[in-house]
Formats: C-alpha cells, sequence, structure tokens
C-alpha cells in the first residue's frame, strides 16, 4: 500500500518535472536576467523572504514502519490537505520555514481487525473507515538546499531539499462502524477538539520556472504525538504522509535574485571572468596606445637622424645647416675657426733672477702667527714683482710651517701667507693668472720640529720661478 502511494507520488512527481523543463526552457534568459550580486557582501542584494501556497493528498501511513491499522490504500482513501508558509532564507543552502495547514486525513482497516477507543475499551462492531479532520496546524522548520550549488550549470534550475521541524496540530478524528454509524472520538476530557506536537519530516525539490517563481513539489511524513489520530488507539503514536504541489513566490525587488535558488559558485566564477575580461580589454588598449606611441616615437627618432648637409651634426641639432662637404664643425654644426698658429717663447732663468727670489726668501718675515708681511721684506718682493712683470715668469708659492699648534691652523696659516705674498705682487703690477699660491701647514717639514732652529727652518714659504 505505501509502495501504491509511492508510486502515485512518483508519478506526479514526473509530471511536474516535465511541466518544470519546459517552463524553464522558455524562462532560463529572464531567470539570469537579474542584478549582478557582490561576493561576500552580506544578503542585501537577494531576495531573502518569499510565501508559497499549496495543495495535496493525505494518507494514513508512513514510509518508516509500524502496525498500521488503517491501511487499505485506493483514491477514496486520500485526503485533501492545503496550506501556505512564509519562508527566510538565512544562507544560499538554508532557510527557516513557517507552514500552515488545512485538510483531513482518511483511512479504511482490515474487516478482521479489532480496535479498541481512546480508553482502550473495545469497539463494538468493528471500525470500517475513519476521518480526521485537521482544524489548523502551524510548524516551524529548517530547509536544508542540498542543490544550489551546480557545476555543470550556470543556474540551478532544480533545487532538492530536506526538511524538518516541529508544531502543533488541532484535529478531529471521527470513525465509522462496520454498520455506518459514524462516532467522534472525544478527549479524556471529553471534548471533540484534539490539540497535540507534531513533527514534520519532508523531502522536496523546488523547479524554478521565473524570476522569483518556484514550483514547489514535496513530500512531508507527520509524526503526531497521539495515539488517537486516527480515532482508534492502536498502543502506538500515528503518523500521516502529505503530497504537495505548490507555489513559491519571492518577495522584494524583482531586479534581485532569489538567494535561494543563486548558484554561488557560477556567480562567483561569472565575476572573475568579467573582471577578467575587462582586464584583458583594459590591457588591450593599452597596447595600442603603446604601440602608437612607440610608432610615433620610432618615427621621431628616424627624423632626429636626419643629416641633410652630411657634416655629421642632426638637422633638429645643426645651427649652421647647409654647410660645405668636407668642413670640419664643432658640435653646433658650425665651422671650426682655422688654427693659430701659437710660437712659445722659451723661457731663460738665470742666476741673477734666482738671487732675487733667494734674497726675498731671506728677508721675508711674517708677524707672529699671522700672514701679515713686514715692512723690512718689502724690497727684496718689490724686486721679484719687477722681475715677473719683465720677463713674464710664473712663480709658485708654497707655505709650510712648524708643528706647534693644530694640523687646521698650521694649514690655514700657511696658505694665508702664500696668498698676502701674492696679494702684495699683482699690487706691484705682477700677472695674477701666473701666480699660484697654496699652503702645506707642517705637512712637508724640511728640518726636525724638536728644535727651535729646525722649527725656524720649517716656518717658511718656498718661490717657485718658472
Amino acid at each position: 500500500m505505501f509502495t501504491k502511494f509511492g508510486k502515485s507520488l512518483m508519478m506526479t512527481s514526473s509530471v511536474l518535472a516535465l511541466t518544470g523543463a519546459a517552463a524553464m526552457a522558455q524562462d532560463q534568459d529572464s531567470t539570469l536576467k537579474t542584478n549582478r550580486v557582490v561576493p561576500f557582501n552580506g544578503v542585501k542584494d537577494y531576495r531573502t523572504w518569499s510565501v508559497g501556497a499549496w495543495g495535496g493528498g493525505s494518507a494514513a501511513f508512513g514510509p518508516f514502519g509500524g502496525p498500521y491499522y488503517f491501511n487499505n490504500f485506493d483514491f477514496k482513501n486520500v485526503g485533501i490537505v492545503y496550506g501556505a508558509y512564509v519562508k527566510k532564507q538565512i544562507f544560499h543552502n538554508f532557510g527557516l520555514q513557517a507552514d500552515f495547514m488545512r485538510g483531513q486525513v482518511k483511512g479504511a482497516t482490515k474487516a478482521s481487525q479489532t480496535l479498541t477507543d481512546i480508553n482502550g475499551a473495545p469497539l463494538a462492531g468493528g471500525i470500517k473507515s475513519f476521518q480526521t479532520d485537521i482544524d489548523w496546524s502551524a510548524s516551524l522548520s529548517g530547509v536544508f538546499s542540498l542543490g544550489s550549488i551546480n557545476w555543470i550549470n550556470k543556474q540551478s534550475f532544480v533545487i532538492p531539499y530536506v526538511s524538518v521541524g516541529a508544531g502543533a496540530i488541532g484535529f478531529k478524528p471521527t470513525v465509522t462502524a462496520a454498520d455506518g454509524t459514524e462516532k467522534e472520538v472525544l478527549t479524556t476530557s471529553g471534548k471533540s477538539s484534539h490539540r497535540e506536537m507534531f513533527i514534520p519530516v519532508g523531502v522536496g525539490a523546488k523547479f524554478v520556472v521565473a524570476p522569483g517563481v518556484n514550483i514547489d513539489l514535496a513530500y512531508t511524513a507527520n509524526f503526531v504525538n497521539s495515539k488517537v489520530f486516527d480515532g482508534v488507539n492502536s498502543g502506538n503514536k500515528d503518523k500521516f504522509s502529505t503530497a504537495k504541489l505548490g507555489l513559491e513566490f519571492a518577495i522584494g525587488k524583482k531586479r534581485k535574485p532569489q538567494l535561494a535558488v543563486v548558484n554561488p559558485a557560477a556567480q562567483l566564477a561569472e565575476d572573475l571572468w568579467s573582471k577578467n575580461a575587462a582586464l584583458k580589454t583594459s590591457l588591450a588598449e593599452s597596447d595600442a596606445r603603446n604601440e602608437a606611441a612607440i610608432g610615433q616615437l620610432k618615427e621621431e627618432i628616424a627624423g632626429m637622424k636626419t643629416d641633410t648637409d652630411g657634416d655629421g651634426v642632426p638637422d633638429y641639432l645643426d645651427k649652421c645647416p647647409n654647410t660645405p662637404a668636407g668642413t670640419k664643425v664643432d658640435g653646433a654644426g658650425c665651422p671650426l675657426p682655422a688654427p693659430v698658429q701659437v710660437i712659445k717663447e722659451k723661457v731663460i732663468v738665470t742666476e741673477a733672477d734666482r738671487k732675487v727670489v733667494k734674497d726675498a726668501i731671506d728677508n721675508l718675515e711674517f708677524d707672529l702667527g699671522k700672514a701679515t708681511i713686514r715692512p723690512n721684506s718689502f724690497a727684496s718682493l718689490d724686486k721679484v714683482a719687477s722681475l715677473l712683470v719683465e720677463k713674464n715668469f710664473s712663480l709658485k708659492l708654497a707655505g709650510h710651517t712648524d708643528n706647534t699648534g693644530s694640523a687646521a691652523t698650521n694649514m690655514r696659516l700657511s696658505k694665508e701667507r702664500a696668498e698676502a705674498i701674492k696679494a702684495y705682487l699683482v699690487s706691484k703690477g705682477a700677472n695674477p693668472s701666473r701666480i699660484e699660491a697654496t699652503g702645506y701647514g707642517s705637512t712637508q717639514p724640511i728640518a726636525s720640529n724638536k728644535t727651535a732652529a729646525g722649527r725656524q727652518q720649517n716656518r717658511r714659504v718656498e718661490f717657485t720661478l718658472y
């Protein structure tokens, strides 16, 4: 009997699958025409709320075995159930769903079966069938999607899921005796309405037929915390099954995709491909600009090599274009001046000249620790100046000191004394360009600095005439 019910459910599923496939073939492009979302940016770019309505059939058995007393299945004993739900999708593959259901569950029993009422007393005449009206039921379930990630297609059009939850149900069972007499089954307190907890466990699949619209096909086994849901006390708590067919509608802006049906792997890949394509386009444009710039640069380089007059200077640097062939030019392309022959006069330094210089050295005196020339040195220095003017000699002045004091002070003093002599000679008419003044401090002694006489010799200015 369960097999018959399963076959019926499978036939219904097949019809729905074919219907959904046809609808999906028509709406595939429109399903994907939603705004792109930013990965890892939360759920603000998605539609996460949805509502649904459904109808279906019920039967007084479940798939998990047990002593079913009302198990003669035929279509006369299929109850009608219907309901609605509100769903909040938390993640791509998990959501919470609040369900409401009404309807009835029917069943017929074997004629040989003896059943008892709610208090365990035998039911006279036997029970032929029962009908339980579900006045209401409310439950909250967790729904786990199994196919939102699809590595074959960019869009998941068929999304299997499982659900499990808990809720409360209000029902009124009625039994029909063998003689056709109907009897309401009352609670222990004498009321016809029963209220109990129940656990719905379901499997199903959603078929995406349009953006935000899904066909919902599901089978649910409902475990009721009651031994008389089917009107008789069989010693075990009862259960019943429902097969549902419904439509689900996403709530929110149509431009946003529905979180439950988006394929995140394909979306991330498409984002990466899109960015990669944009990068390739940008690189291609950059390459084109670079090629154009390189071509222009090559033209400019070729132009820079042009030398119209053949003088070895490119036109863009040639300040004297069209110079005759064979003309020697400078770096600006202008003819070089004709060379002027310079006749150097041989300079001869006589012994008399050397004596003048030696006298100046011997008579040279400075103030102590200063570069001030004492007046008694002027006469001999005047003779040196006259010699430089008359014979156009060159003169090198080298100042030296002993090692008394710091090296820096000695270097400065030797330089200043040499410069003082140069300044004096220039003031007497000597050519400053022919006089070189250098200070060496105490670095070139000619005698020992350990004695006063040696230090005296080291404090000197050397004159080199040439």
